[in-house]
């Protein structure tokens, strides 16, 4: 699961940073300022839950099933949120109302903000007392 984990991690940094170029380089002359806004919103935090997978990747103060699961609602919750926010950003470009979906963006964040907190859990609960 570590480098499943990992490799999630890792791509989902590398598809941020494409995506951050391909936002400030090509969709600066297609969109508006505010879109463009709410596009990078998405990227910045698609990058901070990369960077989150990596930390619980790497941990060994959280079990595997505590890992497990904040690998999955990280992985729907990133999709559900930025992936939502690539679509309403995105939506005067293309023939498919992405406002139908607007209601997953909350979901998303909700979703994410589950993770982080059985992340802080798991970590109180198996942080050696030694450290305290």
């Amino acid at each position: 699961m570590v480098k499943k984990i990992l490799i999630t991690a890792f791509m989902l940094g590398i598809i941020s940073i494409i995506l951050g170029a391909f936002g400030a380089h090509g969709l600066k002359q297609l969109i508006d300022t505010q879109a463009l806004q709410t596009f990078e919103t998405g990227v910045r935090y698609q990058m901070y839950h990369a960077l989150f997978l990596l930390f619980v990747g790497n941990t060994t103060h959280l079990s595997h099933k505590t890992k497990k699961s904040i690998y999955y609602l990280i992985i729907i919750g990133v999709i559900c949120f930025s992936g939502s926010i690539y679509g309403l950003a995105t939506n005067t470009l293309t023939s498919f109302d992405f406002k139908l979906f607007g209601f997953i963006t909350p979901l998303g964040g909700l979703l994410l903000i589950i993770a982080w907190s059985i992340a802080l859990i798991g970590f109180i609960k198996n942080f050696p007392k030694k450290f305290d």
